[in-house]
């Protein structure tokens, strides 16, 4: 059996709903008083000053480097069958080291599919891939520059990270790199 519910009774003024539009024009006054006076108005001169985003801002993609400089991607395709979007393409090909299966010979997400909700990074079984870059604004003149390709994933810095994040530093030109390196050549890690 259904519920009935019953409508209020509204008086005159409210079937009228001259006292809630008063209101909310006394509202929107008060925020244009404030924002003009007090000068609230928060503004950037846009392609001249970039905004700063959050180190934990879903960005542009990465992938991890070993300490040899080689990336850490397995060719697992985790992060591939995990993506929402199918925007991730891996080839994989053998890897010249014997501790190592395989790695992908190419590997590319096409920005303009993906969807940024970072299913791609949770999947990742070696941590090979992160979208911590911070660069959240990605412009280009045609769409076959939104595919970005292994070699633009690789293509970072250390320096741009900062110290307590230790993968990132043992990156060939991070403060970790000679320790890492020396770890990686014995064996001892991947």
């Amino acid at each position: 059996m259904a519920k009935v519910v019953p409508r209020p009774h509204l008086s005159l003024w409210e079937n009228l709903y001259v006292v809630e539009i008063f209101k909310g024009l006394m509202t929107t006054w008060g925020h244009v008083q404030k924002n003009v006076t007090t000068g609230a108005f928060e503004t950037r001169n846009y392609p001249e000053e970039a905004p700063s985003l959050p180190r934990d801002y879903r960005a542009r993609h990465r992938l991890m480097k070993r300490p040899d400089g080689s990336p850490r991607c397995v060719a697992c395709f985790m992060c591939s069958t995990a993506c929402p979007a199918r925007c991730i393409n891996i080839v994989a090909e053998e890897a010249d080291r014997a501790d190592i299966e395989k790695r992908p010979a190419t590997f590319e997400i096409d920005l303009l599919l993906c969807v940024f909700c970072g299913f791609c990074v949770e999947a990742c079984p070696c941590d090979a891939i992160r979208m911590d870059t911070t660069i959240g604004v990605m412009v280009h003149d045609n769409r076959r520059d939104f595919i970005i390709t292994k070699d633009k994933l690789l293509d970072w810095a250390p320096a741009d990270y900062p110290a307590t994040d230790t993968q990132s530093q043992k990156a060939p030109g991070g403060t970790l790199n000679a320790q890492a390196l020396a770890e990686f050549n014995a064996g001892s890690r991947h």
